[in-house]
Order: C-alpha cells, then structure tokens, then sequence
C-alpha cells in the first residue's frame, strides 16, 4: 500500500504534524509513505502541477497531516485543495484520511472541511485523528496515532468508509437584481466595512448583494476588496507577530488590517462558498491575522455576513461563521443569503447591524465562545515568555479567569461537601438546598421593585 502525505505545513520538514506521520511510518514497514510538502511548496506547485499529479494518481491512501489555523486547514492547503479540483484529478475510489495537530481549538470545523471536500472527490473517508501538538511525547500519544492507522487499514481491508450525505450541486437561481431604487445611506457617523474578495465580471451575484447592503445600510459603507491586495505569501506559523505583534512579511498586511478594517464600527464579510469554504484569498486573509484569533481586538464590534451559496448544505460553514463571532466577542447581526429572499435578508442584516451599533447590544457568549476563550486562556498562560503580545492582551482584559481563584467558592462548597457527608445534616440540607441556590436571585428580584404580571398558581 502506498500513502501520500500531504503535509500542509508552511513549516515544511520542521512541522510538529508531521513528525507523527514519521512516526507512524516507523512501525508499517510493509507500507510505503511518500511526502508531499504542499503547504511550503505551494507556489512552486501552483507553476507545475505534474509532479503532484502523478503522486496523487500513484497513491492507495491521501494522508491529510496539518496544522490547525484559525479553524480550518492553512491557506497553503487549501489552495492545493483547489489545485486538484482545477487540474481535474481524478481520485474515485481512493481513501483519505487526516492527521492534525492543534490545542483543539475548533479541530472539527477543520476535519468536517476535509471530510467535506474528500466527497467532492470521489475519495473514501476514513474518520481521522485530532492530536494535541504534545501527545506525540507521551507513551498514550504515540499509541493513540499507531492505533489510529491500524484502523484506518482495517478500514480499507474491509472497505469501509464514513458515509456521504446527498448534497445539492447547482447554485441556486438568483431571485432578484437586489439593487433596490433607494441611494446609499452616507450620512451616517458609523462606518461599516465589507471585506470580500469579489470579482465584479466572476461574482455579479455577490457584486448585486453588496450594492443592495451598500443601498439599504444607513452607515457609511467601505468597500475592503482583498482581490485587490498583493499578499506576499501565507502564513508561516513562525510566532513573529505573537512576540511583538507585527508580521513578519512587510507587503503592508498590517496596515490594511488596522487602519482599514480593524478601525471601522462594524465589519460585514462577503464571499461566496466555494469547497464548502469561504475560498482560498479569505483564508489567507485569516491566516495572516493569527494572532487575532488570541487578541480579540474587534470585540463589541458587530459583524454580518453576505454568501452567495446554499448554505442548508455547509453546516460546518454556518458552525465556522458563528464561532468566529462568538471567540472574537462579536455580536453576529446576520447571515444573508441570496437562496431564499435575499432582499429580505440583506435588509435585516442592515437593520439589525444598525440597532446594534446605535445601542451597543452584545449578548454574552455561547459554548463556541466561552470554550474558545478557555482554551486560548490556558495556552497563553502557559507560553507568556513566547507570546508577549497576546499575554498583556489577556492581562488587560481580565481574561486569566482560572477556577482555582474563587477561593471563596470552593471553601464553600468543601464544607457543603463534608455536611452533606453527614446523614442526618443532609436529610435537614436536602429540602433547603434549593432554597438557598435561588436566594442570591430573589435579592436581585427584589431590588428590582414589585412584580407587575399575574402571581403563579
């Protein structure tokens, strides 16, 4: 059996990924592992593709082995992704599965991107492996990836794959010019950017969407179109701008990012979902932003979206989109679409991205949020010597939040504890447990005044 490893790491031989795909292949002799290094390789591939071509038609199984970026694979692969759809590869009936590493910062919108486009591929998925950047040094590590490639050739001894799910394929008509009659809003004292990477002869879809928002919104609409702007390259996962906030490439991507957009009240992105994504050019532009996915620096600041798609086919798209509000502690006015009743959707984006910026609404967080937050928490923590930036970031904002602080609370539930321990305390406590659990919130009841509705029976 032959294995390709598509290692989509800028760090090349360096990635910390990919020395478990080494590992791995120490304890298979009797399979033979090829390397591809198509997250640093990138542009050399995008100019001849023939090299590729061949190790991916030679091969019995396709190794996806990455690092995670910013909840999804790193721009580099994604845009060889898009090279084996281009080239028009032909994969039908092969396998593939994925090796990743991460803190488990959204590891499943990663893996879901690749299981989503392996379908589109014709390729049989094999359910992968969501590693800690670490577990390769632990005993349990090591046996937990050689474990995870002793079912993956079950798997394909047996022919066993995760199952597909129908999708629909044709893009949906578009139902509206949507550019309504009514001139631009430019009078307002709030400033929205919208963030696209439009092409107005490729995407007249999307290029109708914006004038429709741009119409209808009563801020002053800023056109950010990253098509325009001349990325010298993906992010190189090298730390630079964790230690002192810059990047390491000089072709002006901080500048764009803070004066451009990271300035305005409210930020609107609008793409259209190309391989189950937002497309290659956005997640450069989200790589490129790295630390920003520690420093939360647009927190408060609302944010909508505008896809050209069918997005009841892309959960993992939608999941994708509101985690990115809820970690950057922004409120997400909407999603429009233009499948269903797109004039009715953009202007309710508008609107609601206008209340919100009128009275600064921002609802507290959910899971995908508060679970973010806490994983970065414990990373910085842990690396503060490395990421100083990030470090007086967190310090600033109150986020080093650790349980082990609430003494107070944890005091009180040991001696909760150890009376409840007692038999007869506890009978006595059980009734009154309750009780005691809501009267913090009966204070605060009443401090509100005297209740106006009916009384409960």
């Amino acid at each position: 059996m032959k294995v390709l490893v598509l290692n989509g790491s800028p760090s090349g031989d360096n990635s910390v990924t990919l020395q478990t795909a080494l590992y791995i292949e120490k304890f298979f002799p009797d399979t033979e592992f090829e390397i591809l290094h198509v997250g640093r390789r990138i542009k050399s591939i995008e100019k001849d593709f023939g090299p590729s071509r061949a190790a991916l038609e030679s091969a019995d199984l396709l190794l996806f082995c990455y690092p995670v970026y910013t909840f999804l694979v790193p721009a580099q692969l994604h845009r060889f992704l898009e090279l084996i759809k281009e080239n028009r590869v032909d994969l039908t009936g092969k396998y593939a599965t994925q090796l990743t590493t991460s803190k488990h910062f959204y590891d499943t919108t990663a893996h879901q991107f690749i299981q989503d486009n392996c379908a589109d591929l014709g390729l049989r998925y094999v359910r992968g492996l969501s590693a800690d950047m670490e577990d390769l040094l632990s005993r349990k590590g090591r046996q937990d990836a050689l474990d995870f490639f002793r079912f993956v050739r079950w798997s394909m001894e047996r022919g066993l794959r995760e199952p597909v799910l129908p999708r629909r394929t044709e893009r949906p008509e578009l139902r509206t010019a949507l550019v309504p009659d009514a001139a631009p809003g430019n009078a307002a004292a709030h400033r929205v950017a919208v963030v696209t990477d439009m092409d107005e002869t490729a995407d007249p879809r999307l290029a109708a969407m914006i004038a429709r928002f741009r119409a209808v919104s009563d801020a002053q609409v800023q056109l950010v179109n990253l098509r325009e702007f001349p990325f010298a390259g993906g992010c190189l996962g090298c730390f630079h701008c964790a230690a002192d906030g810059k990047c390491i490439y000089t072709d002006g991507f901080d500048t764009l990012l803070r004066d451009r957009i990271q300035t305005a009240d409210a930020i609107v992105y609008a793409y259209a979902v190309r391989d189950h994504s937002m497309g290659y050019r956005f997640k450069l532009y989200d790589d490129r932003q790295f630390c920003n996915g520690h420093r939360t620096v647009t927190m408060g600041k609302p944010v909508g979206y505008l896809v050209d798609g069918y997005l009841a086919d892309e959960p993992n798209l939608v999941t994708l989109m509101e985690a990115r509000a809820q970690v950057g502690g922004n409120f997400l006015a909407g999603i429009a679409t233009d499948a269903a009743d797109p004039d009715s959707e953009i202007d309710a984006l508008a609107q609601t991205l206008s209340y919100a910026l009128r009275t600064g609404y921002q609802p507290p967080k959910n899971f995908y949020g508060v679970g973010g937050l806490k994983i970065f928490r414990d990373l910085i923590y842990q690396m503060r010597g490395l990421m100083r930036e990030d470090h007086r970031f967190y310090k600033q904002h109150g986020f080093y939040d650790f349980p082990q602080k609430r003494r107070g609370t944890i005091a009180g539930m040991y001696l909760v504890g150890s009376m409840m321990k007692n038999e007869t305390l506890s009978k006595k406590l059980s009734s009154k447990m309750t009780k005691g659990m809501i009267m913090p919130y009966k204070l605060v009841l009443d401090k509100a005044g005297p209740r106006r509705g009916k009384k409960a029976d």
